[in-house]
């Protein structure tokens, strides 16, 4: 149900059983094997004459025998692990079914703002206020890359202030987490399948830019036992996407650039409370954008349009006037025990058993809130009124044109 709802191929399942089946056969039969080369050793050590003879060269086939078995056991393991990697997690009851179009909408907030004069992009605004400059981002790095200049360099050092000092007062650790990460990290967590061509890698090192804080945070518990849950972190980090695939799309700005810096919430928690955690991450997530004053839109996206590792995911999605629609500002997404089984993240069940643990993300802030804010708190002659929570960190209540 879970591969239809996804549009993927639903005979995965068949292969997977059968695989394991074969695996299972393979593993029997080595091990009977085993039993009985450990016994015909036994024997040998006792014969004598032609009996012995015949037994040492039953000996012999069964040393080639159990070398055989065991290698197609591990060949089998192998294509098994591989094809289990290729399949995306269960999705949660109550994920809507199809694509990237068929969402569902939960939830409408704040009121669309209404101008009396031409609203300007993001663009042009922060062009006029000394905030953004794309030329000379293409002129040092290429497209897409961009310099935040200024009161644009102060605006997302306040965004991610004002969301580190949420997180911390919510009880989040907060961390400054690795941007280069090994293969197993980078594949534990998800994103060398279906995103792989979205990941930046370094050849000459084996290490993958990351996309997100989640991918380190994943990772800061590999091959261990947790106690203590939940265990919550809130990592801040630059990131890099290749955005492959999504050239012609809002290639105007900086909506979908390969660099920018985010603020990531991450816990670890039993599954059992994953969907708790999960409306906790999603009320969090709501408690920022109430703070920088924007109208968004909640919604439950759709099952083929959720990634390798959620089960379940929720954006919030603010209104770019300019645009007259709504764009995605943060996602938090309950992965359940996806990534937990891949990087061995375990806690000990109520019988003292190690079992895996859920992991969950939710973005707090990254820089393409600046597009909203910019374009939501215009006013007519260019500038930007500074929405309250951020003006302990500008020092200022107006943003005001410099050109």
């Amino acid at each position: 149900m879970s591969q239809r709802a996804r549009g993927e191929d639903a005979a995965v399942v068949d292969s997977l059983l059968g695989l394991d089946e074969r695996r299972r056969a393979a593993l029997t039969r080595f091990e009977q094997l085993r039993a009985e080369q450990k016994s015909s050793g036994r024997l040998v050590s006792r014969a004598q004459g032609e009996e012995k003879q015949e037994l040492l060269a039953r000996a012999k086939e069964l040393a080639q025998a159990v070398k055989e078995a065991d290698a197609e056991a591990d060949v089998l393991g192998a294509e098994l692990d591989a094809l289990l990697r290729s399949v995306p997690n269960v999705i949660e009851e109550g994920a809507p079914a199809g694509g990237e179009d068929d969402y569902v909408v939960l939830e409408t907030v704040g009121e669309i703002p209404s101008f009396d004069f031409t609203p300007r992009d993001h663009l042009e605004l922060g062009e006029l206020l000394g905030a953004i400059d794309m030329e000379r981002g293409a002129k040092v790095s290429g497209s897409r890359f961009y310099f935040l200049t200024g009161v644009g360099m102060l605006l997302q050092l306040a965004l991610l202030n004002l969301a580190m000092e949420q997180a911390v007062a919510a009880g989040f650790v907060p961390m400054y987490v690795p941007v280069l990460v090994k293969p197993e990290t980078m594949e534990g967590t998800g994103f060398l399948g279906n995103h792989a061509p979205e990941v930046y890698h370094l050849p000459a090192d084996d290490l993958y830019l990351v996309g997100t804080a989640e991918v380190g945070l994943a990772g800061y518990h590999m091959n261990e036992i947790l106690t203590d849950l939940p265990k919550r972190y809130a990592g801040w980090s630059s990131c890099f996407r290749r955005e492959a695939g999504s050239y012609g799309k809002d290639t105007r700005g900086i909506i979908r650039v390969h660099q920018f810096d985010k603020l990531e919430m991450f816990s670890y928690v039993d599954p059992a409370d994953a969907h708790a955690e999960h409306l906790r991450l999603l009320e969090w997530e709501k408690e920022m954008l109430a703070k920088v004053e924007l109208p968004y839109r909640i919604i439950d996206t759709a099952a083929g349009d959720l990634g390798s590792s959620a089960a379940r995911k929720f954006d919030c999605e603010a209104w770019i006037p300019t645009q007259g629609t709504y764009r995605e500002l943060t996602s938090t997404s309950n992965c359940t025990t996806f990534q937990s089984r891949r990087l061995s993240i375990r806690h000990r069940d109520a019988e003292g058993k190690p079992q895996p643990v859920a992991t969950l993300n939710g973005t707090l802030a990254t820089t393409r809130w600046i597009v909203a804010i910019l374009e939501n708190h215009q006013q007519a002659d260019g500038s930007v009124r500074v929405p309250e929570a951020l003006r302990k960190y500008l020092g200022r209540e107006v943003l005001e044109p410099v050109r």
